[in-house]
């Protein structure tokens, strides 16, 4: 069986290879950031989060510890610390899992179905409860105001098509050199 650092470097490789924007602290590989994308068709959609992740030393016998560095509204996950309360991950983790199953599965599980009856931001809870509609606003709210591609300290150079297709329609109209308007 090989060790826990060998199976360290080899997931961290893994979730590299699988397209993951990964932000290493200091030189160890016990502690680094991801660029997470919300997933498809969920309020969450276009929103990009840097997600802190440390590994402790008995990984993968131990799970990770995740966090959210730019806010989200969420009844699972903390506003001010950005801590996720996640069974999969706290409870249930098994060294069967690896990152990738992290950022792939259980994040976007975690966002497609909160879970109000045992939430870390009561406020979240209790509107998701209470107002289902003023709570995917808030929730909308949140994503455009802290999770754009910059909060998440993506390159600025480098943007997603749905924030190019943004700048457009804000723009004044004053672009007179250009012919015609983009298709839809």
């Amino acid at each position: 069986m090989s060790s826990p650092s060998k199976r360290r470097e080899m997931d961290l490789m893994k979730l590299m290879m699988s397209d993951y924007k990964v932000e290493m602290v200091n030189d160890g590989m016990q502690e680094f950031f991801v660029e997470f994308h919300g997933p498809k068709e969920s309020l969450y959609q276009g929103g990009v989060w840097k997600i802190r992740v440390e590994l402790p030393d008995a990984y993968p016998y131990k799970s990770p510890s995740i966090g959210f560095m730019n806010k989200i509204f969420h009844p699972n996950v903390d506003e001010m610390s950005g801590s996720v309360c996640l069974d999969v991950i706290n409870q249930t983790w098994s060294p069967m899992f690896d990152l990738v199953n992290v950022f792939e599965v259980f994040l976007p599980q975690l966002l497609l179905y909160p879970n109000p009856s045992d939430p870390l931001n009561g406020e979240a809870a209790a509107l998701m409860m209470r107002d289902r509609p003023a709570y995917d606003q808030k929730v909308k709210e949140y994503c455009e105001k802290f999770a754009k591609p910059e909060d998440a300290g993506m390159p600025e150079e480098v943007k997603s098509s749905d924030e190019e297709l943004s700048e457009e329609e804000e723009d004044d109209g004053s672009d007179e050199g250009i012919v015609g308007k983009p298709d839809p």
